[in-house]
Order: C-alpha cells, then sequence, then structure tokens
C-alpha cells in the first residue's frame, strides 16, 4: 500500500471519529468547561516534566527543581500550576450533577458513587503496578533512597485527588459557600502560622480551605450563570495583584508550586498567596470561555477536547511515571544524559529538557494504550467484553465524557 493511500485513509478515519464526536454531543453541552480541564490537565503535566529533574549521582537518583538552581524561572509556575482551574470546572460540574441527580430522583449515594467511582478505578491500578515495580525495584537490589524518590513522584500528585474526593463528598454542603469565606479561613491560617508563630500543623486546614475557594466559584457559576464580564475582570486583575503585594511586601514565595529546600511552599500546603493567585486564574478560565466556545464550534477542535477528556485521569496518573520510564531507559547509555540525567542548573539543561518532551509524550502514550481502558465506567467496560464474546450490543463508538 502506498504512502498516498495509507494517508487518505487516515484522514477519513479521523474525519470519521469527528463526525461521531459532533453527532454525539447534545447541543446544550457547555464544550469550554471540558476544554477549560483538558487545559488544567495540560498544565499540570507540563509543569511536572518541566520543573522536576531526576538527577543520576553514583548509581543512585534523586529528585531537584530547576526552579531551585535558577530562581529566575519562578514564572514558568504561574502558567503551568493549573489546579484553582481543575478545582473551579470540579465545583460547577459536580453542583450541576448533584441538582441533576436531585431532579432524576437519585439518592445522594448513588450520585456520590458515580463521581468517586469514576476516579478510585484508574487510581486503584496505578497503585497496583507501582507496589508491583516496587517490590521488583528493592527485590533486585535499587537503593531505597532511589526507590522512595520514584515513588513520591508517583504519589504525591493524588494528594488533590483526595482533596478533590472529600470536596465532591461536601457538594451538597457547600455548594451555597460563599468564595470569600474560605479565602478568609486561609488568611487567618497563615496569620496564624505566619505572623503569630503558630503550630506548622495548622497550615494543613488550607489543604481543604485553599482548593475550596476555586470549588465554591464553581458552584456558584452552576447556580447563578456566568459571571458578568466586570465580575471576571475584577477576579482576574483582583487577583493578581492581591498575589503580587503577598510576594513583594509580605515575603510569600514567587513560585506557586514547591521548591525542594524552600522553607515556605505556596502548594505543601497551601498559602494565601495560592488562593488569591488561583482566583486570578479562575478569572482568567472565565473570561477565556466565550472564545473557547466559539473555536470549538469547530467539529475538529471539538474532538479533540473530547478525546482528552476521555483520558484525562490517565493521562494525569500516568505522566510522571512515563518520564521515569524514560530516565530508567536512558540509564542504559552508561552516562548522565544532559535533560535527563543531569542537574538542572543552566540554560543547557532547559534547551535538553525541552527535548526530552516529545520522548516523554511517546511513553505517555504507551501508557494510554495499556491503561485507558481503567478509566472507562464499569458498566461500559462490562458491555465492551460481552460485545466482544457475541453476548449483547456493541458499546458505542465514541463516548463523550459525562459532565454530571
Amino acid at each position: 500500500m502506498s504512502r498516498s493511500s495509507t494517508a487518505m485513509r487516515a484522514v477519513t478515519a479521523m474525519r470519521t471519529l469527528t463526525g461521531r464526536i459532533e453527532d454525539s454531543t447534545p447541543p446544550s453541552r457547555d464544550r469550554a468547561v471540558d476544554a477549560l480541564r483538558a487545559l488544567a490537565i495540560l498544565g499540570v503535566v507540563l509543569g511536572h516534566w518541566l520543573v522536576t529533574a531526576l538527577v543520576s549521582d553514583s548509581g543512585s537518583i534523586y529528585t531537584t527543581s530547576p526552579l531551585r538552581h535558577m530562581p529566575l524561572l519562578a514564572p514558568v509556575s504561574w502558567l503551568f500550576q493549573t489546579l484553582a482551574v481543575f478545582f473551579l470546572v470540579g465545583g460547577r460540574v459536580g453542583t450541576q450533577g448533584y441538582l441533576a441527580a436531585r431532579v432524576r430522583g437519585h439518592s445522594y449515594w448513588q450520585w456520590l458513587g458515580g463521581r468517586l467511582g469514576r476516579l478510585a478505578r484508574p487510581v486503584g491500578i496505578v497503585l497496583a503496578v507501582w507496589a508491583v515495580a516496587i517490590v521488583l525495584m528493592l527485590g533486585s537490589g535499587v537503593e531505597p533512597e532511589t526507590v522512595r524518590a520514584l515513588a513520591k513522584l508517583v504519589v504525591s500528585p493524588l494528594w488533590f485527588l483526595l482533596v478533590f474526593a472529600g470536596l465532591t463528598a461536601l457538594t451538597p454542603l457547600v455548594r451555597h459557600v460563599h468564595p470569600l469565606w474560605p479565602v478568609a479561613v486561609v488568611a487567618a491560617v497563615d496569620l496564624g502560622r505566619f505572623a503569630l508563630d503558630g503550630p506548622a500543623w495548622l497550615g494543613w486546614v488550607n489543604l481543604a480551605a485553599a482548593w475550596l475557594v476555586p470549588y465554591t466559584l464553581g458552584a456558584w457559576w452552576a447556580r447563578r450563570g456566568l459571571p458578568s464580564v466586570a465580575v471576571r475582570w475584577g477576579l482576574l486583575a483582583g487577583g493578581a495583584a492581591a498575589t503580587a503585594a503577598l510576594v513583594i511586601w509580605a515575603g510569600y514565595p514567587a513560585s506557586m508550586v514547591g521548591v525542594t529546600g524552600a522553607k515556605i511552599s505556596n502548594l505543601h500546603p497551601p498559602t494565601l498567596a495560592a488562593a488569591v493567585f488561583g482566583l486570578a486564574q479562575c478569572g482568567l478560565a472565565l473570561l477565556l470561555h466565550g472564545p473557547l466556545t466559539r473555536v470549538l464550534r469547530r467539529p475538529a477542535a471539538w474532538a479533540a477536547v473530547a478525546l482528552a477528556n476521555l483520558s484525562a485521569m490517565t493521562i494525569f496518573l500516568w505522566h510522571q511515571t512515563a518520564m521515569i520510564g524514560v530516565t530508567a531507559l536512558g540509564m542504559l547509555a552508561g552516562r548522565p544524559l544532559p535533560g535527563l540525567h543531569t542537574v538542572p542548573d543552566g540554560s543547557e539543561w532547559i534547551a535538553a529538557r525541552l527535548a526530552w518532551l516529545p520522548v516523554f509524550v511517546v511513553a505517555l502514550a504507551g501508557c494510554w494504550v495499556l491503561f485507558r481502558g481503567y478509566e472507562r465506567p464499569a458498566g461500559r467496560r462490562s458491555r465492551a467484553r460481552r460485545a466482544a464474546a457475541g453476548d449483547g450490543p456493541a458499546p458505542e463508538p465514541c463516548p463523550i465524557p459525562a459532565e454530571a
């Protein structure tokens, strides 16, 4: 078969898939919400790949951050720390789904089970795979410190899923909370920690309070509709000004992610700077709602967003494993490879790391092929298995990710 024939078949297949997705999308679906979720996940993935370095030293591996060695790169974290947008969308979708479930006569537990089930299945498989990997690494003589560093990279991002699950479970209670109330809680906690020398554990109150800010903003969006343009600009400008003031005059770190060796982190646990920065991000996301809606009227653009959302959890859960896998295979070269095993302390490392990003993408695609099935609802997977066995109808050719 000629290359031109293969290309023609690929184009035809893509057009067919795009048409199926367009035809199966309800007219009432808010496509911009899915785009914001996809952008939030993309930001997290690229952020981790760019600000996490695995350094090879005398046969062992330890983690560090280019932000520690090159603090002037802190603005990079402003672009890729997009968790507030994820919680904004989560609050909007969670509240909308809960209200819709009540209309359909479903109980709270039925609704919550469906929501959390979408998180538990893919998380369970990544934990199971890494439990086996840890046993194999320790059994083959890999240093415990190296195993601990690698496992931490995979497990540490799961904290935000626990917070997200907790806020989801509290949706019926927090959906009426004004976003400024959790901002006040975060401010009070920081006052106690930093100004009054309160105990360090007090900061962990903000793990819920800080992310409750965008979550309740999303709930407000679901109940009252898209805020006015003035409110959206106010969130962006006010949040940005407050963040700048806290960094310049209150001593908060400029980086919006954790930096190895730093005394204070804006993320672990979240600070007031992270909370108000999240408000700015939410304002920008809400301002982008209109432009995204117009762009996603194009079937090809919408198909890309829909497919990304179908695999959002798989991408999030396995992106660190993809980076680790490439790093491990790179060690077979017998010497440290720039941007992969070297200390991130200069422009050479940045250029080399950017060159490695396509390789990380390929590795992540391999993980996606292996594990994407666990992100599908159990009922849909069982229908697929019955169809494969000749028992029962075939599954939908291209299901659209549910908003509720």
